[in-house]
Formats: C-alpha cells, structure tokens, sequence
C-alpha cells in the first residue's frame, strides 16, 4: 500500500492546535449553541426550564453535564420541523431518516451549515489520504439518506472529481472502478464486500485496481473486516464516522497514517461518553455510549444527543483532536439471549476467523419452544463446498467459547446469503412477539 500520510502543512492549524486552545474554542461555541437553541427551539427550551438549567448557567465545559439529553424520540415527537431552529427560508437542504422504527427523524441545514459540513467532510477525505485532484468513486446512496449527497460535497470542497455512483448496480459499480480508474471510495464496508466478489465473478484482480484508499462508515465494522478487504485490495481501508441528527458522515474520522481510531473534529463537536444506564458522565478512557452536542450548526442545533453507540474517549494520536475507539456496537444492537449480551460483530469477528467461509452472514432469532434462539446463516467459499459441514462445526463452537452463546449455524451455498446494497441487514426477528 502507498504512504498516504497528508504533509503537516496541508492540515487545518485548528487539528494540531494546543488542547487549551481546542477547549477555549469549545467553551465559546458550546455557550453559543446552548443560548441559540434554547432562544429559538421552544422544545429545548421547555426542556431546559424543566431541568432547571439555563444558558448562563455553562460557564465551564463540565457544566453541559447539568443540561437534558436529547433523545431520538426528541426529533420524532415535534416531527417534523419542530427542532428547526431558524426560519424555513434560511433552511437550505432537509435530510430524513428511513423512518422504519416510526417517524423518521428530519434535519435541516443553513448555507453555512451544508459549507460546514463540506468543509469536515473534505477533512476527513484528506486525513484518510485522499489530495486534491483524486477522482473519488461514491457508493453511498444519495438522497434523504445523508451518506452520499454528504460524500459528494466534501469530495467537490476538497478538489476531488466525483463519480456520484450511488448504491446497487453492481456489475456496472465494478466496470466504472475498472474503465475510471479512481484513487478512492466511499462506500458501507458491506457494500465493498459485494463489489469484490463481483470483480471475482468478472475475473478482475481487485489488488490491480487503481484504488488506493476506501472510506468506509454508515454500519459498525470489525478490525478483521478490514485487514480482509486492504489484503484483497491492496489499499487502506479508513473508518469515517457521522450520523444525521449530529450532522452526516464527517464527525469523526481515522487518520490514514496511524488508523488508530477515529478524530473527533471537536471545532465542531463536543464529545461526551455516558453510562448507558445512569446517563452519568464517564472520565476518558472508560466505556460507554457516546453523546454529542454540536458547537457550529445554525439549523438545527444538538445538545447532548446519545448515539447509543458504544465506545471510549482517547487522546489524540495523529491529531490534536481526541479520538474515538472503532465502533463495533450500539447499545440498541444488541441481543440478550438467554441472558448473554450479544453484538452482531462478535459473530462477525468469529465468521471471519474460520477457514472456507465467505465473509456474508446474517443472524435470525426466533422462538422454537419457551426459549428464544439464536439461527446464524453463512455461506461457503465456492472452492471450500466439501468442507462445509467442518466449518459450521468450527463456527458453532466458536461462538459458544468466545461469545458465550449456542447458536445453530447454516452453511449455505455461495451467493445464498441476503446481500446489501447499502447498510447490511445483520439481525432478522423472527421471535414470537405475543
């Protein structure tokens, strides 16, 4: 792989800034933010009088701890534009969630929140190795999903030329890679996965392709997904982090050099790590679920939103910025059974240590008798077909030593796992919900 280390003359002074001055800025913006949303969001400011807490009273950055949360259902239950806040003439661009758990949550952008967003986006793109003058293939899928249209215009912010792809159309994905020639892409790790089996099905060598870096985020993803895919392809696999109610992809993001974790771009963000139960915040270094307030957004600004995904708050390495460890699971992902809290990237991790699988699985419970039940579904490798039943064996008996957990696992033929075609569908409920 090519060093793609960026010179330190080509980074923002803000990213190798002094801590003081990273605090300094943050206390001024974050004081900002709150008097912004508590002025001009009536259900902050409901919250906030609730709470018996108000702007003035965030004199330090420890006093956020005292202001609410926010909660998803904050943005579902004054759907759709009751956290907006600034009139809808100045609200340039709205994004949406799917919506398949109730009401989507809807966001709005300001002009200068969608030049913002470019600009940490092309931040992200340059910390991972992508310069000025790259052609950048976008697999992420454009639309109310912020994924591609957040790409696109941080990749135009950078300099970049931008194959605006999109999601499916696999066969023509991997033709448009080969006949282009692109140094990069952005894309859902799972997604990758289905483009190297299609340059594998058109007798392509994906190590001979002209990708030198792929930006993967949108879905938790292992240390051994990505050792998979930079062997395969002979490139840096980079984690981007974002999610929409914060901003988009772009929050945080690994440096290429040390792929040691993901910066937090903390001008613009403030991070917190909680314990998922008490809400308590924890000190640096210690576990927890993640919670963000932004420091920068004019449309809709956040206070203290919980991710619910689960990680830790480490110093910066690369960068100033502190960074975040990988995220390989959301507190709402995860599955008890029997007692046993379970990740689906621990049977992941576990799929892809095992000899003679294709690294495609999909986990499905469901209610045999009184007790719930775990049912994983791989594939073999199409060379590997006779060892088959060996490498179920192998599989169940490890997710039951290192996971914790029994589990039924189906070996099926090549191809018979559900492929993705953005976000993967790890988990299917099947359980009796009577």
């Amino acid at each position: 792989m090519k060093d793609l280390t960026p010179a330190r003359s080509d980074l923002d002074p803000i990213e190798i800034a002094s801590r003081d001055e990273i605090s300094a800025l943050q206390l001024q913006r974050l004081q900002w933010t709150v008097l912004h949303a508590y002025e001009n969001v009536p259900h902050y400011r409901a919250k906030f009088d609730a709470a018996g807490v108000h702007p003035e009273d965030l004199k330090t950055l420890d006093d956020l701890a005292r202001f609410p949360f926010t909660m998803k259902s904050d943005l579902r239950d004054t759907y759709p534009f009751g956290m907006f806040a600034v009139p809808q003439d100045q609200i340039l661009r709205i994004h949406a969630s799917s919506g398949t758990t109730g009401k989507p949550t809807v966001v709005g952008y300001t002009e200068q929140d969608i030049a913002d967003w470019a600009k940490l986006v092309a931040r992200s793109m340059r910390a991972s190795g992508v310069r000025p003058g790259d052609m950048v293939h976008i697999a992420y899928g454009y639309g109310l999903f912020t994924g591609g249209l957040g790409a696109h215009y941080g990749a135009e912010a950078l300099g970049c030329t931008v194959i605006p792809m999109s999601g499916g159309q696999t066969a023509r994905q991997v033709q448009l890679i080969a006949d282009f020639a692109p140094k990069a892409i952005m894309v859902t790790p799972s997604y990758m996965l289905n483009l190297l089996e299609e340059f594998q099905r058109q007798g392509l060598d994906p190590r001979a392709s002209s990708l030198d870096v792929g930006i993967f985020g949108a879905e938790p993803w292992t240390p051994k997904m990505r050792s998979q895919i930079e062997a395969d392809f002979d490139m840096h696999a980079v984690d981007i982090y974002g999610l929409s109610e914060v901003m988009g992809p772009g929050v945080a993001c690994e440096c290429v050099e040390t792929k040691d974790g993901l910066h937090i771009w903390e001008d613009h963000f403030y991070p917190e790590i909680v314990d998922p139960v008490t809400g308590k915040v924890m000190p640096d270094g210690q576990e927890g679920e993640l919670v963000f307030t932004t420091l920068t957004k004019e449309g809709l600004p956040i206070i203290r939103y919980r991710t619910r995904d689960l990680t830790r708050l480490l110093p910066g390495t690369a960068r100033s910025m502190r960074r975040i460890e990988k995220i390989t699971g959301r507190s709402d992902d995860m599955i008890i059974l029997r007692g046993v809290n379970v990740f689906p990237t621990q049977i992941e991790e576990q799929v892809l240590a095992v000899d003679g699988l294709a690294p495609y699985y999909q986990i499905e419970l469901h209610s045999p008798g009184q007790m719930d039940a775990m049912r994983i579904l791989v594939e073999s490798l199409p060379d590997q077909l006779e060892g088959r039943d060996a490498a179920g064996s192998t599989l169940g008996r490890r997710i039951k030593d290192l996971v914790g957990v029994s589990a039924e696992v189906i070996v099926g033929d090549p191809g018979s796992v559900e492929r993705s075609q953005g976000k993967a569908r790890r988990v299917v409920d099947l359980r009796d919900k009577g």
